[in-house]
């Protein structure tokens, strides 16, 4: 079937539930991956992904029986229909999203082309595919899920409660912005046309294959090659942290058991600031492979603030322990050192 310049000659058996992830190139998409072809053998997962600098290109190439991976743009209608059209998906997972503040300062209309028009073009392309197409009958197991961020809330004070779902949203840089337009758009499918969905705002990630723009890795990086640490203002911002295996065990309870039109936090509960990071990774890197004279904390210097820098997020993440019984297992202190190991072994 030649599709916007790709052919699929493919069959999918029909016995086995076919699922969209978007973005499954990047680095929370690419274990969320891994953990449903692993956990769930009857799936037939297509990875849809641009491969853009922060992907992980290896991964999204590799070829395995019920995977499929198609380069290309979430933003593109005709591509998009195509492949609901091809495949008949059961359920969309998207994570696909530009996601670096300070890119998203020097190049918003970016943002707002895959961030907001993009998740248009999917919502729209599931429902005409679940709803209008001809002899398609309304399945109660459909699902979008809709992967935003906790940046959505906009920057909470050191002395307040962590948001809850129920919180006004009030994003204060592009990125985040056209993370809440795109979380608007999927509530209106669902309250307007009936789609199920369900939106997850996730706390910080960290851990394996994480592109170096983001401070753990950055952090990591620059340290193994006793290369200065740069920290934006005084390093005081502060951001709850979750290790990505936690975040995508999260993402399989709420695809399979969340409820449609609700939207769910996942936290870690592991509050620390910037430079508490920091001095984290160099203290324990300071033991598995020392600077002989010196601490890594010597590399640490600041930086001018970020424009636009909120102060502190943190997440109430009860409903979706207390609801659905998810609760985070690997702890902020172990997974650093896991991945430090991973890095320097």
């Amino acid at each position: 079937m030649g599709m916007v310049g790709i052919c699929i000659t493919l069959k999918v058996p029909i016995s086995m539930q076919k699922l969209l992830i978007t973005g499954g190139a990047g680095f929370i998409g690419a274990h969320c991956i891994q953990l449903f072809l692993a956990k769930y053998p009857n799936y037939y997962i297509v990875n849809l992904d641009k491969l853009t600098y922060s992907a992980r290109r290896s991964f999204a190439l590799e070829e395995k029986p019920n995977y499929y991976f198609v380069e290309g743009d979430i933003a593109n209608f005709l591509l998009v229909e195509a492949l609901f059209q091809k495949f008949n998906f059961d359920g969309v997972i998207h994570f696909a999203a530009e996601s670096h503040v300070d890119r998203s300062i020097l190049d918003p209309f970016l943002f707002i082309k895959t961030n907001i028009e993009g998740t248009g073009v999917l919502l729209h392309a599931a429902y005409n595919h679940w709803f209008k197409a001809p002899n398609q009958s309304q399945n109660p197991n459909h699902q979008f899920v809709y992967v935003s961020t906790d940046e959505v809330y906009g920057s909470l004070d050191a002395h307040n409660k962590p948001f809850t779902e129920s919180a006004m949203l009030a994003p204060s840089n592009p990125y985040s912005a056209s993370k809440a337009a795109a979380e608007c758009l999927v509530k209106s499918y669902n309250h307007t046309y009936g789609l199920r969905t369900v939106i997850t705002r996730s706390t910080n990630n960290y851990g394996r294959y994480q592109h170096p723009e983001k401070l753990i890795p950055m952090v990591l990086k620059n340290a193994l090659q006793k290369q200065s640490i740069p920290l934006h203002g005084d390093g005081s911002s502060i951001r709850d942290w979750l290790h990505v295996e936690d975040h995508c065990r999260a993402i399989d309870c709420l695809f399979h058991k969340g409820q449609s039109g609700q939207s769910y936090n996942i936290g870690g509960h592991e509050e620390q600031t910037n430079l508490q990071i920091a001095s984290m990774i160099c203290q324990i890197l300071d033991q598995l492979k020392p600077l002989y004279g010196k601490s890594y904390t010597s590399l640490i210097y600041f930086t001018s603030e970020r424009i636009g820098q909120d102060r502190r997020y943190a997440l109430d993440a009860r409903k979706i322990k207390e609801t659905l019984g998810w609760t985070p297992t690997i702890q902020l202190q172990v997974g650093i050192q896991d991945l430090i190991r991973d890095c320097i072994q």
